[in-house]
């Protein structure tokens, strides 16, 4: 197998275990390259990095053609989690030299492409706090860091929302629109698949750190549905306007603002995993 190799030589993971890494894959065969003008000769892209490290090549995974193999090295691995790679160097590596893949779904907002979940409000403002250098150095704890920052700054906005001809208004300090079972690190939605065709929009509507904290810990612990300040709608495309234009993160890299519509295009891309349980 012939693969192009992305690492995310800027994170602290990158440069501490990209080389084993790199090893690891060519003792099990799988010959690395740089160059993207070898693309006839390609068999895969093998990305070591995180959920944005995967986020940046999904365009040119789906324009070539070519299955996504990768070797978890992120903060949070929500994609790892979701399709049960393994997160140890060599048996990712095994798993991709054994050719097992599935196809899973791929969701657009505003023309960026994503697999896990795209949001506006609260997650959003963390993931631009966030710099390179702070996460390189401190690792999870910058993240935690940039969170408590954005919750310090909660501020409530007018969203509405159009999908299957229906309408909904409401007020949120965090929307999140999620192609996958499992994302931001902590949260694994039960009857969510990252394969199933549709989208799961989530809205948390609350005045306050107190009543944020409640519903964040009701979402950890599996009780969306019956929780006070959280409403959930599915569907497989949402258009979503705001009173004023607000920042959209997807897969914690930049995807422009509201009005944003977003989709899910099925079964797009093959990746190197264990097959769906």
């Amino acid at each position: 197998m012939r693969a192009l190799w992305v690492l995310n030589s800027q994170s602290r993971r990158g440069r501490q275990l990209g080389g084993a890494a790199g090893e690891r894959l060519a003792a099990h065969g799988v010959e690395l390259v740089k160059d993207t003008r070898e693309l006839s000769t390609l068999d895969a892209i093998v990305v070591a990095g995180g959920d944005g490290t995967v986020a940046r090549v999904i365009r040119f995974a789906l324009e070539s053609g070519l299955p996504l193999g990768l070797i978890p090295l992120g903060t949070f691995n929500d994609l790892a989690r979701t399709l049960q790679i393994p997160f140890d160097i060599d048996e990712a590596s095994a798993l991709i030299a054994s050719g097992r893949m599935r196809s899973i779904d791929v969701a657009r907002v505003n023309n960026v492409y994503y697999l896990n979940e795209a949001s506006v409000g609260i997650s959003s403002r963390a993931a631009r706090l966030q710099t390179a250098s702070e996460k390189q150095r401190f690792g999870l704890l910058a993240v935690l860091n940039s969170v408590l920052h954005a919750i310090g700054h909660i501020r409530p906005f007018r969203a509405e929302i159009l999908f299957d001809s229906q309408a909904a208004r409401f007020r949120s300090v965090q929307l999140t629109v999620a192609n996958s079972s499992h994302f931001g690190g902590l949260i694994t939605v039960n009857g969510a698949a990252i394969d199933d065709g549709w989208l799961d929009l989530y809205s948390v509507e609350v005045d306050g750190i107190a009543s944020l904290l409640a519903v964040a810990g009701a979402i950890v612990s599996g009780r969306r549905r019956a929780t006070d300040g959280l409403r959930a709608y599915r569907s497989a495309a949402f258009a979503v306007a705001t009173s004023r234009p607000r920042r959209i993160t997807a897969d914690g890299e930049p995807a422009g603002t509201t009005p944003a519509h977003f989709e899910v295009l099925p079964r797009a891309l093959r990746v190197f995993a264990p097959p769906a349980d």
